[in-house]
C-alpha cells in the first residue's frame, strides 16, 4: 500500500529535523515544501524554504542539545489540508516539546504550514 502524498510530504518535512547534515536537510525540505511555502511558526509568519530551514537550525540549537522529532499520530488529510501531531525529545530521550501542525498541500508538497507547539489549556 502506497502512502498518501500528504503523509509523504509530512514525513519528509519531519525527517529534515533529524537529518545528519545541513545538505540533507536542504534536500529533504526541497522535496517536502514548495519554494514559496508560507510558514506560521512560534515567532510569526515567514515565507520560503530557507526560513523553514532556519527554524530547524534554531530548534536543533536547543539549550538541551539537538533532539529528534517524531510523528505521534496518523496524518489526517481531508482533501488538500492535513494535520498531525509530533513530539521532540533530546538525545537522552527526555520530552521537550509536543505539538500539532496543519499543512496545506499543492501538487504533493506543503505550501502552507501552521505549527502549534504545546498543549491547549483546558477551560
Amino acid at each position: 500500500m502506497q502512502a498518501e502524498p500528504s503523509e509523504d510530504a509530512v514525513d519528509l518535512f519531519l525527517a529534515a529535523f533529524n537529518a545528519s547534515s545541513p545538505a540533507y536537510v536542504t534536500e529533504l525540505l526541497a522535496r517536502a515544501l514548495t519554494s514559496d511555502v508560507v510558514f506560521w511558526g512560534p515567532l510569526g509568519r515567514s515565507v520560503g524554504v530557507e526560513t523553514v530551514e532556519n527554524f530547524i537550525t534554531e530548534l536543533r540549537a536547543h539549550p538541551e542539545g539537538p533532539g529528534t522529532v517524531t510523528r505521534t499520530t496518523v496524518v489526517d488529510a481531508p482533501g488538500e489540508w492535513a494535520r498531525y501531531s509530533w513530539s521532540y525529545h533530546n538525545e537522552a530521550g527526555r520530552l521537550l516539546l509536543t505539538g500539532t501542525d496543519m499543512v496545506h498541500l499543492r501538487d504533493g508538497r506543503i505550501d502552507q504550514m501552521v505549527v502549534f507547539a504545546g498543549d491547549l489549556a483546558a477551560i
